[in-house]
């Protein structure tokens, strides 16, 4: 390479570099660049190895020149350095600031579990305290598992205390989105042999119109004892102990009969309403109780469905809305509110 060939590089490399700059918008392509030019391979390196070539008069001034590109080009990388690293920090958000100004308004408060999610944690814990385990099933569920085994055979009148929805999907009425939590009783004791103690909680479906102390789309939880020995004593302390841990020793409990195709004997259990405290209001149509669910002995025939002897084992379930629960605790006059997505109610749990 001669010196005008030299000198020209040169030029033509620094140049480059000042119309390459402009367009670099990171800092991760500005250091890149910047290494393309002057480091230990960049063009502008690899020129300092034509210089050993040439006589010492041209030796003298091609240093110079190329030392002085060096200076320009590294000016133009530290100030647009500084330029992308002003642009980040005036990007940058004060988290803490932020977090502060959020917590001083509680509509624009920072994410928490839903007052349902947090109920049905807490049931969990409680239960299995009570030493059940937690089991799950599917929302869409076969005439089977949601009627058939429980002891409602089609055409059984008890079938119209549930307003089905059924799903277009093989046989006419054969598969439904559950109406209630249990058909995974079923499943267990058709899949695990006794003794069993377990609860199940899930989203259940009906045809309910919403209104103060009903919801069309619900979560319910389903509790299930299966071993020898078991009677409905142990069903009325199993009930009493879950409601006064979570209501409060205060709170009253009662069972009246009722009737379940899959229980037998069958009744109602109902608290003591903590709106009114027993003088009756709109939630709880003026009687001073709500009930909370249902309960009873398992039917043999259930038993005998799932393969299990009813000579050798009896069992007790009882079932229950969550929201019901909530709108108890907390003295909610209107189950509607907690599908609504009402912050000023939501912000409140």
């Amino acid at each position: 390479m001669t010196f005008n060939e030299f000198l020209t590089a040169v030029k033509y490399s620094e140049k480059n570099f000042v119309e390459q700059v402009k367009e670099v918008n990171t800092i991760q392509g500005l250091e890149e660049l910047f290494k393309s030019y002057c480091g230990k391979k960049g063009s502008l390196s690899l020129l300092r190895k034509q210089i050993g070539l040439m006589t010492p008069d041209e030796k003298k001034q091609a240093g110079q020149v190329l030392n002085k590109a060096f200076e320009e080009i590294e000016a133009l990388y530290k100030e647009k350095r500084e330029t992308l690293e002003q642009n980040l920090e005036d990007e940058l958000i004060d988290l803490t600031a932020y977090i502060a100004k959020l917590n001083q308004d509680p509509l624009k408060s920072l994410g928490h579990m839903h007052i349902i999610t947090k109920t049905l944690y807490e049931l969990e814990d409680l239960f299995i305290g009570m030493g059940f385990s937690i089991e799950t099933g599917p929302e869409l569920e076969t005439d089977w598992y949601n009627f058939e085994a429980l002891n409602i055979p089609k055409d059984h009148p008890a079938r119209g205390m549930w307003d089905t929805l059924y799903v277009d999907l093989g046989q006419p009425e054969s598969t439904l989105l559950r109406t209630h939590t249990s058909p995974v009783q079923i499943r267990v004791l058709s899949s695990q042999k006794p003794p069993v103690y377990m609860i199940a909680h899930g989203k259940c479906f009906r045809r309910d119109t919403p209104d103060a102390s009903h919801l069309s789309s619900f979560h319910q939880l389903e509790g299930l004892v299966v071993d020898k020995n078991i009677s409905f004593a142990d069903l009325k302390g199993t009930i009493e102990t879950f409601t006064q841990a979570y209501f409060g020793v205060e709170t009253l409990v009662r069972l009246r009969p009722s009737y379940f195709p899959f229980t037998e004997p069958s009744a109602e259990f109902e608290i003591s309403c903590r709106i009114c405290f027993g003088k009756g209001c709109r939630t709880c149509s003026n009687t001073g109780w709500l009930e909370l669910g249902g309960c009873g002995v398992v039917n043999e025939n259930v038993l005998v469905n799932c393969n299990i002897n009813p000579d050798e084992y009896q069992g007790f379930a009882f079932g229950f809305g969550i929201e019901r629960l909530i709108q108890m605790k907390y003295q909610i006059p209107d189950l509607r509110i907690l599908t609504e997505s009402d912050m000023r109610f939501l912000a409140n749990f």
